[in-house]
């Protein structure tokens, strides 16, 4: 590099997180605008870490499938027969036609090229008009196979063969969080969408809480003040903060039933960052996630699920409850997405330039670090 040459986003990157948090700045805007970066994401973050592909109870038969595509691989989850969760390749072992599309229920995958048929597991059941080819060997074609692994029921999916598991590299999560025990709660709802905005910027727009009172000063912005927000240090792997809930929504709190959750765990909201893309929100009385993919610098897919505790599962009033909690969620993101595409519009400006961060946006300086320890300069 001579004197003449511009940084590159990546050294702009680590420049920007060598500092302490009192001094820390907003992540430089070209980690968010460049192509070259976000190619660096792919190969050092995505298909390095873990990826959430949604909850484990929604697969819930042997053939239930979703798909989803990790670091411009195509992945199939599905129940097998045995009723364990696989993951594994959505490319056909003959052509490279992908196989599954969206979510479903399948006996068998087939491929709607050729009509090659693989069973549950992975394993070539069947290709028709392959008997006279003496190179044809059926055992030696299944799907590649995918690491997979449920954390406290959520599905991690992970295209690297050495990454830690999460039960070991999240404990520390498990243990903060006990109480509210996330195996017990299960999803009801979910769905897809796609925004223009660059993944991180929605990422970080989950991790603070400070954006509360402006940008939902229509729905949540009024349930929590800022000088009860408590932002701690956060792991290697993640990052969280929690707010105390007002008795606004009633599903928030723990059920009245509910013996185990003492003094404010009652009425604490925790939204937990699990880098690098998995973001959920629990409450004594519900859940919401986003697990996020990158589609190019200006566009994020998202998967948006949520669901109850299993207190107020059983409660005769849930379904209500959960209806008025769905509704408020749909104008808390309608909300989120308004800001989060207004600042990637802002990042895209060429006055642009980054600002320094409250004492509340500390996990977004951790998501900075975190960045940079998987990102070579």
């Amino acid at each position: 590099m001579t004197l003449h040459d511009p940084i590159s986003p990546a050294a702009e990157l680590h420049a920007n997180v060598a500092v302490p948090f009192e001094q820390a700045f907003a992540m430089p805007k070209s980690v968010y605008t460049s192509e070259a970066f976000l190619a660096l994401e792919q190969k050092h973050v995505f298909a390095q870490d873990w990826i959430c592909a949604g909850r484990a109870e929604a697969l819930a038969q042997p053939g239930d499938y979703l798909t989803l595509e990790i670091a411009g691989e195509p992945v199939i989850v599905l129940r097998d027969r045995d009723g364990q969760l696989r993951a594994m390749s959505n490319v056909c072992r003959h052509r490279m036609s992908t196989l599954l599309q969206g979510r479903g229920s399948v006996r068998a995958i087939t491929c709607p090229y050729h009509a090659w048929t693989y069973n549950l597991d992975g394993s070539l059941r069947g290709a028709p008009a392959m008997t006279l080819n003496g190179s044809f060997c059926k055992e030696a074609l299944g799907l590649p196979q995918i690491r997979c692994e449920v954390w406290q029921g959520w599905i991690m999916v992970s295209l690297n063969t050495d990454a830690p598991a999460p039960v070991e590299s999240l404990r520390e999560v498990t243990d903060l969080i006990a109480p509210f025990d996330m195996t017990r709660y299960r999803e009801t709802y979910r769905e897809t969408f796609r925004w223009a905005t660059n993944w991180k910027v929605l990422a970080e727009n989950f991790m603070e809480s400070y954006h509360l009172p402006m940008c939902h000063s229509g729905t949540i912005g009024g349930a929590s003040r800022l000088e009860e927000m408590v932002c701690p240090e956060g792991g290697a792997g993640f990052n969280y903060h929690w707010i105390l809930k007002n008795d606004s929504v009633p599903l928030a709190l723990a059920h009245p039933t509910n013996t185990t959750l003492t003094g404010d765990d009652r009425r604490k909201t925790w939204l937990l960052a699990i880098y690098p893309s998995l973001l959920i929100t629990v409450t004594p009385g519900y859940f919401w996630y986003l697990s996020l993919t990158p589609d190019g610098p200006g566009h994020v897919n998202v998967l948006y699920g949520g669901g109850m505790s299993e207190d107020w599962l059983a409660d005769p009033e849930a379904e209500a409850h959960l209806a008025s909690v769905r509704a408020l969620l749909a104008d808390v993101n309608a909300e989120d997405k308004g800001c989060t595409e207004k600042v990637y519009l802002g990042l895209c400006a060429g006055m642009a330039v980054p600002g320094p961060l409250s004492h509340l946006e500390r996990p977004n300086f951790e998501f900075a670090q975190y960045l940079a320890r998987r990102i070579p300069a």
